[in-house]
């Protein structure tokens, strides 16, 4: 069975860092990119980054550059998204997020997303 668990949000303050973490079940890790998604109330989901099978990043938004980046501890099924700096306008539901079609590439919008873990807060405030 397929399974994405996303854990590690939180209440931060606003400058501070964070560390979420999306631990994988029902695939072989390896060979699939990982998306990390997050939907703020009353907005849109919005793409946040992707990582590669590779370790490669690419950012769906500007706005978490040179701030959020990812890895990927493989044989511990994991992917991390490491949040620095954070601003209140980060507070969201953060959700990660795998495709088993096109399983390896990050250039692919959230639609093309088919499997998707519960989320987890994250909360920006002094």
């Amino acid at each position: 069975q397929v399974q994405l668990v996303e854990s590690g949000g939180g209440l931060v303050q606003p400058g501070g860092s964070l560390r979420l973490s999306c631990t994988t079940s029902g695939f072989t890790l390896d060979y699939y990119a990982i998306g990390w998604f997050r939907q703020a109330p009353g907005k849109e989901r919005e793409g946040v980054l992707c990582i590669s099978p590779s370790g490669d990043i690419t950012y769906y938004t500007d706005s978490v550059k040179g701030r959020f980046t990812a890895s990927r501890d493989d044989p511990k099924r994991t992917v991390n998204l490491l949040m620095n700096k954070l601003e209140p306008e980060d507070t969201a539901v953060y959700y990660c997020a795998t495709d088993f079609y096109d399983y390896s590439n990050c250039l692919k919008g959230a639609s093309d997303y088919g499997a998707w873990g519960q989320g987890t807060q994250v909360t920006v405030s002094t």
